[in-house]
């Protein structure tokens, strides 16, 4: 029997430790991937990549019926943009230039983690839109009730994406770049579907790899150990220092989840002359048969290195592995000339201003427009000899 909504409570949870990890994980389903799971989710918290003052206020909003976890959402009361890979930086300066305060707002998501899936958990035995209902309408009032500018849900399934559009939320797109296997058995297989310029292309790139004699070493989560996740860190944290900022992991989280879920973990290390000198970090999910690509640096700089590290290597594993979809993370058009097609995913948006939340519409609107077009103009350059991709 379905419980009625009045005896429904909305709870705010400002540590996943207060949730077993058998609580929270029931929730998930079965395609949910390695992102929403307690450990990847609590491993962010306790080594303090999330929380403190790091902007990333933990709010989980979890939803019971008497004592029971029967639905909930990664939440976060966010003090700034960073880490999102939604950028909505115009949103908050035109919203204080009316005198009005844009953070904190309320942000559902994977922290630094622009990967698409669910983002409203409930459990198997009850009604999964009542449950979606009551969370999403739980959202709407905590932003009201405490005066925030905003609720953000970054990267939702489309049933999700589409509840959220159904209690006005605005929806607004991103272009990724999705490598797909068509199951090729090796990787002159998957070259020969690629155009004759975009083939020669990636073959001169690892020839130039080839001749500096670099090596690669993959490393399984459950066979690395602290000085693998120690040297990957130093490259994750050069990439970040390169481009004047700072890392939004640390060292601890790395080693806390090579513990937690190593069978989720994939290391590519770059070898010259038996020193590793470039790492990068996939995450698996052999469940859906995705892996993603999280993470890569060097600490040395070698022409194509990084193509090679976070691309060739990446793509070879999958089709080792039979792996059906590599994700490359946000943004780069340059991976559509190493075989990657553009994928169009969305975010769904509420403001509390009836004013402003119009203006936004209207920008969204145009904006989406805008997508369409640079979508289309992309496959017109289509790396693949023809546009059509095995699903």
């Amino acid at each position: 029997m379905v419980a009625e909504p009045d005896s429904f409570r909305l709870e705010i949870v400002d540590s996943l430790s207060d949730i077993p990890p058998g609580e929270w994980n029931a929730l998930l389903p079965a395609d949910a991937g390695p992102f929403l799971c307690h450990e990847f989710l609590s491993a962010l918290e306790e080594t303090g990549c999330v929380g403190g003052n790091t902007g990333w206020q933990v709010a989980h909003l979890v939803l019971r019926d008497d004592q029971k976890l029967i639905g909930a959402m990664p939440l976060y009361l966010k003090q700034h943009s960073y880490g999102e890979f939604v950028f909505d930086w115009s949103w908050a300066q035109a919203y204080e230039q009316q005198g009005m305060q844009y953070f904190p707002k309320a942000l559902c998501a994977i922290p630094f983690t622009p990967v698409q899936g669910s983002r409203i958990l409930s459990a198997s035995n009850v009604d999964a839109d009542l449950v979606r209902r009551q969370l999403i309408a739980g959202l709407k009032t905590l932003v009201l009730q405490n005066n925030l500018s905003s609720a953000h849900v970054l990267f939702p399934d489309a049933i999700e994406a589409k509840g959220l559009k159904d209690h006005g939320f605005m929806l607004r797109d991103s272009v990724q770049f999705h490598w797909h296997n068509q199951g090729f058995e090796n990787f002159e297989q998957f070259l020969a579907v690629l155009t004759m310029k975009r083939r020669k292309n990636i073959r001169r790139e690892r020839e130039q790899i080839a001749r500096e004699q670099i090596t690669f070493r993959h490393v399984p989560g459950i066979s690395s150990t602290d000085a693998d996740w120690e040297f990957f860190y130093r490259c994750y944290a050069n990439t970040y220092l390169e481009h004047g900022s700072s890392p939004y992991l640390n060292e601890a989280f790395l080693k806390l989840c090579a513990q937690r879920m190593p069978e989720n973990l994939h290391l590519i290390i770059a070898e010259s002359n038996g020193y590793p000198i470039a790492a990068s970090l996939l995450i698996v999910d052999p469940i859906s048969s995705k892996a993603y690509g999280r993470y890569w640096g060097a600490i040395e700089h070698v022409p194509c290195l990084h193509f090679e590290t976070a691309y060739y290597q990446a793509i070879e594993y999958c089709i080792s592995n039979e792996i059906h979809t590599f994700e490359g993370g946000a943004q780069g058009e340059h991976k559509m000339a190493r075989g990657f097609l553009p994928t169009t995913i969305q975010s769904a948006h509420f403001i509390a201003d009836p004013q402003f939340a119009k203006a936004v519409q209207h920008f969204l609107d145009r904006e989406h427009q805008g997508i369409g077009a640079y979508v289309d103009e992309l496959a017109e350059h289509s790396p693949l000899k023809s546009s059509k991709v095995q699903p």
